[in-house]
């Protein structure tokens, strides 16, 4: 009787599991044969080239189906949206920022949930991720997928003009020796300035930033890879915005530069840059479409898009040795999140506002 009743238990506490396994086995067999009947998949992004390369050979050689890679910068959603109003959908998959989901695709319903499409266990097993899930970033916990996180940093030196000892903390760029040295991504506009000025607004305060964009006399640039190259040249050797991976590929090719990690009161921001993925709904390969979002989220596609961007990850079996030890976000430490669905959809928003009225740049 024991034994009748032990394999009875035995056999419906392993069932369950042993269907479901069945089910997605099932439902991943079904969207391979219609991908391979719609021929290809749209992914839009950033304009990367080592990140085209890596999706393009990467996922063919998975599924043998093509990928096609449409990049753009911040105007790729409105391209997206002007698409929509004349009865078109040409976008399968979308990688972003916070901003484009936020203000964009979200509000204006160009998503399809992305929850329900994940079925790799790899990918929905809890254990494989850093928070203990999947990093859902909307309001409904369903859309949009955050892979990427990793620190940024506001603050870079010319090595040779000024010695990182100078800097014990963000203010001393305040000092009057750096006035007229310092060159800076414009605060007014979207994007990394805008960003920068907001944090330093919401953890230093009106006043540092008024000193520092407008009392500094700094020079104020919409070209990231200027900055870089006025950095790196001494031409100004402080800079506000640069771009930490043109900085970083500077210093590996000699020129006197690095990005400043030290400063207690700039500890870093989490960031996903362009780290998140959403399904556009009306997509026009869809099963093509489930492919791609699984397999991105999975450790052999999340690998590839992220040596291509050079981020650490959001999963914890992916090898981020690549990333510099300051990059990569350190246990226990309270981080500001300039990536978070909140800072960007109600607070950047506010202090935007009045980061124009108080610094009046054109």
């Amino acid at each position: 009787m024991k034994i009748a009743m032990c394999l009875f238990v035995f056999v419906f506490s392993v069932l369950p599991a042993w269907a479901q396994d069945k089910g997605w086995q099932k439902q991943w067999a079904d969207w391979q044969t219609g991908a391979k009947k719609e021929g290809k998949v749209v992914v839009a992004g950033s304009p990367d080239p080592e990140v085209r390369k890596g999706l393009l050979e990467g996922f063919r050689a998975k599924f043998g189906i093509p990928l096609e890679y449409l990049s753009g910068r911040s105007d790729l959603a409105e391209k997206l949206r002007a698409e929509r109003q004349a009865g078109l959908s040409t976008v399968d998959a979308f990688f972003s920022g916070t901003t484009t989901f936020a203000t964009i695709l979200y509000p204006e319903k160009m998503l399809e949930p992305l929850r329900p499409a994940l079925i790799l266990p790899e990918v929905v097993d809890n254990s494989k991720w850093k928070r203990g899930k999947l990093w859902f970033v909307d309001p409904e916990d369903r859309y949009v997928l955050r892979l990427l996180n990793y620190l940024t940093y506001q603050i870079y030196i010319n090595t040779q003009q000024v010695k990182p000892e100078e800097l014990k903390s963000v203010k001393d760029i305040l000092h009057p020796k750096w006035k007229g040295k310092i060159a800076a991504y414009d605060p007014t506009v979207a994007g990394t300035g805008s960003n920068d000025a907001t944090i330093f607004y919401l953890q230093i305060g009106e006043d540092f930033v008024k000193k520092l964009y407008l009392d500094q006399n700094p020079v104020i640039s919409r070209d990231r890879r200027q900055i870089a190259d006025w950095l790196a040249r001494g031409t100004y050797p402080i800079a506000v915005s640069a771009d930490t991976g043109l900085v970083r590929r500077m210093q590996e090719d000699g020129f006197p530069v690095m990005t400043v990690t030290h400063m207690p009161d700039a500890p870093g921001n989490l960031s996903a840059g362009n780290g998140m993925v959403a399904l556009m709904n009306q997509a026009p390969h869809p099963n093509a479409a489930r492919l791609f979002v699984n397999w991105i989220a999975s450790k052999e596609g999340l690998q590839i898009y992220a040596r291509a961007r050079l981020n650490s990850t959001t999963r914890n079996d992916v090898d981020d040795s690549y990333v510099p030890p300051e990059e990569r976000p350190r246990p226990g430490v309270d981080y500001f999140d300039s990536a978070s669905w909140n800072y960007t959809v109600t607070e950047k928003e506010r202090v935007m506002k009045r980061l124009k009225d108080v610094l009046k740049i054109r």
